[in-house]
Order: structure tokens, then C-alpha cells, then sequence
């Protein structure tokens, strides 16, 4: 298959039209269209605030892409899929523009953005699906040098992001039956994402997760609902409920690596940064105090995967934002066993007196009780591993860092 790159990608949010982006000599350019310089609602205020004419990006982190559009874009998993495709098609994935795999995304990207053209093929039926076969074709994919492409496996990644395998997917109020779930769906369906197992997981990493969801609740996190659904081998498959579609409704999100060009791939942020950019955005103290928990739980329960695309804002219709619920968190090591978000620099061993000292800064209400709060949910630990099936031996590994 001969390879032409796409020259113009036109970006639209529901009914409206957002802009265009273009190749021209190796750069990305992008100019809001007039139309929706008119409504006024800014969707990337930090790195592209509403302005007319044509733009570039003054930094090459998303290779000369702005991170709102970024944001759009799979990475880990859902680039591995891709690539994958065109190599199929005799296409070297080096050839492929990020234009181009915007054009992969098309209507079926995280958030309220869709581009056109769109290439993307998305199964339009509502066939059950098998989360045992997808789980063996994952492995199949990470252990197998053979280029084999699974189409399932690709349209149901959609843009998701992280190197763990996970599919989107409609589900019933039962939690029972599974469903192709890029398209509008069933009535009592609703939007879901289910993780696999990766090549350097625990094979029980989907209890871990779901431990950790039911200790986050707990501890006052606002998180979606979550299901570890069942697996015939092993511990399960976590499964959460999307916040970014309801009842066919999809909703503008803005991660903070792309709100602020923070690379992912390397620790950039610090939690001082991540209060104070909410505080911006959201102009309101009970969001600041959301994230404040957040940076308590992740401290506390030993989260050290918390870099800058785990921390998000979603965008109301008139414009306002506020943070996304939480999602990501489980045990992790981060780089060099450190945490990836510092506070105030400190990265290898933050505890209470740094997020106490963070919290005076902000001038967060009752900070003592958010701490204690966070922390007697992760003192009962054992109940939430047990709950969630996870083996007497990890139980025992994770309560050694967080109890």
C-alpha cells in the first residue's frame, strides 16, 4: 500500500467546529475556526488560548502536536495496536504522522474531540464479547514477536493511554453482559474500560486495582464505579466506569501532561504545581482540596505511577472546569522507586509533614482530617485486598509499604 500523509485534519466537538490542523514543511499548524472563536470557551487555555490565525507549537514533547490534541492520541498499548495495522499493510509506523493517527482516532478518542478524516472502523453490532479470548489474544500480542494484527483488540482500544492492555466496552447494569463500546449504546448500558494484564504485571494485577479503588472510596477519592470482572484463571480483570461519556453525552477532558506540555515519560511535575494549576483552572478551593487528596492517597498508599496524564479536568458546557475523578491508582514503584510528582522536591521518601506543609500553602480547611481520613482507609488494607481476592502473599508485600 502506497503511504500518503494526511495534510489537513479538521477537529469538531459535537456540533461545533473547532479548527483545523495542517502539515506544512514538516510542522503542525493549527487555527481555531471563526465560528468557534465566537462561542469563547476555552478548551486548552494554557498552551492554546483562543486566537485567530494559524499557529505552531513552540515545543517538540508531542512532536510538534499541542497536548490537547495529544490528549487524543493512544499511547503504550493503543500505539503498540497500530502500528502493528500499518505494518500490515506495509506501512513503516516511522512513516505515520501524528496527523495521521489522528485520523485513526477519528469520532472514537477519549473526551469530546473527533477529527476528520476519519480512517477508524469501529464494529457497529452489539455481539457479546469474550474478555477470556481478548485476555489470550493480549498475550499473544505482548509475548509474540509475530506481527499479528487482532481487529478486535485494535478498534477496541480506542485512544487509551498507558502501557496496559484494556479495551472500551459497553455493560449492562447487571454487570454481566459485554459489549463492542465505541458507538452509542443500549439502553441500561453504559461506557466502561477493562484492564489486562501486561507483559511485567503480577498476573493479579486487576484485584490489586480494584483493592485499591474500594481504599479510595473509602479514603473520600471521588471515583467512578469499578468491577473486577470474573476470570476463569487468576484473580480477574478491573473494569471501571468511564467518566467521560453518559447516556451517549461525551465530555471535554484535558490531561495535565497536555494542558501544560508536562512529559509523562520523565518525573515533571510538583505537587505544588498540580494544586496551583487547578486553582487556575477550576477558580475554586474545593477543587484544590479534591487534588490535595489525591497527592494524600498516592504518599500514603504508595502510588508512585502519578505522573502528569494521571491527574485530568473535565470541561462543563459553559466552560467552567473541574478535576476528573481519580483513575490509575494502584501499587507502583515509580522511576528509581521514587514518587514521579514530587512535593516540594521531595520525591524518595514524602510523608505527612510534607503534605501538611503543602496544605498550609494552599490554605486547605481541616487538612489534619483529609490526612487521617486517607489513612485510616489504608490501615484497613487487608480487608479491601481480601475483599477484592487478591493472594495472602501480595496482601503481605503491599502492607509492608503502607501500613
Amino acid at each position: 500500500m502506497k503511504y500518503t500523509p494526511v495534510q489537513v485534519v479538521y477537529v469538531t466537538m459535537g456540533t461545533n467546529k473547532v479548527g483545523r490542523l495542517a502539515l506544512i514543511d514538516r510542522r503542525i499548524y493549527f487555527e481555531y475556526d471563526p465560528s468557534f472563536l465566537e462561542i469563547g470557551i476555552q478548551l486548552s487555555p494554557v498552551k492554546l488560548p483562543l486566537k485567530s490565525g494559524a499557529r505552531v507549537c513552540d515545543d517538540n514533547i508531542f512532536e510538534g502536536l499541542f497536548g490537547i490534541f495529544n490528549d487524543s492520541l493512544p499511547d503504550g498499548w493503543g500505539r503498540l495496536l497500530l502500528d502493528r495495522q500499518v505494518r500490515s499493510y506495509g506501512i513503516s509506523p516511522e512513516q505515520l504522522t501524528p496527523l495521521d493517527r489522528l485520523t485513526h482516532v477519528g469520532m472514537y478518542g477519549m473526551g469530546a474531540l473527533c477529527y476528520e478524516p476519519a480512517i477508524s472502523s469501529v464494529h457497529s453490532g452489539s455481539d457479546a464479547l469474550n474478555l477470556e479470548h481478548l485476555a489470550k489474544e493480549t498475550t499473544q500480542v505482548i509475548e509474540s514477536e509475530a506481527e499479528e494484527v487482532f481487529t478486535d483488540l485494535l478498534e477496541l482500544s480506542g485512544s487509551s493511554a498507558g502501557a496496559r492492555p484494556k479495551i472500551m466496552v459497553g455493560v449492562d447494569e447487571a454487570l454481566k453482559n459485554i459489549i463492542h463500546g465505541q458507538r452509542n449504546l443500549p439502553n441500561k448500558y453504559s461506557h466502561w474500560m477493562i484492564k489486562f494484564a501486561s507483559g511485567n504485571d503480577k498476573k493479579e494485577i486487576g484485584a490489586i486495582e480494584y483493592a485499591y479503588s474500594l481504599m479510595a472510596k473509602a479514603a473520600g477519592l471521588i471515583m467512578p464505579q469499578t468491577h473486577l470482572f470474573p476470570a476463569k484463571k487468576g484473580a480477574g480483570y478491573f473494569g471501571v466506569k468511564r467518566f467521560d461519556r453518559n447516556d451517549g453525552e461525551r465530555f471535554h477532558m484535558h490531561s495535565l501532561c497536555g494542558l501544560l506540555h508536562a512529559d509523562h515519560r520523565i518525573p515533571s511535575l510538583d505537587y505544588e504545581t498540580v494544586l496551583r494549576v487547578t486553582l487556575a483552572l477550576t477558580k475554586n478551593v474545593l477543587e484544590v482540596e479534591k487534588m490535595f487528596r489525591l497527592a494524600t492517597f498516592n504518599v500514603l498508599a504508595h502510588n508512585r505511577d502519578d505522573h502528569s496524564k494521571n491527574f485530568s479536568f473535565l470541561m462543563e458546557k459553559e466552560g467552567t472546569w473541574k478535576a476528573s475523578p481519580v483513575y490509575d491508582l494502584t501499587f507502583s514503584s515509580g522511576p528509581g522507586g521514587e514518587q514521579s510528582t514530587t512535593i516540594f522536591s521531595e520525591g524518595k521518601a514524602p510523608g505527612k509533614k510534607h503534605l501538611l506543609e503543602l496544605a498550609e500553602k494552599f490554605d486547605i480547611k481541616k487538612p489534619h482530617e483529609i490526612v487521617e481520613q486517607v489513612s485510616d482507609a489504608i490501615v484497613n488494607w487487608p480487608k479491601f485486598a481480601e475483599t477484592a481476592g487478591v493472594s495472602v502473599v501480595s496482601q503481605k508485600q503491599i502492607g509492608k509499604m503502607i501500613l
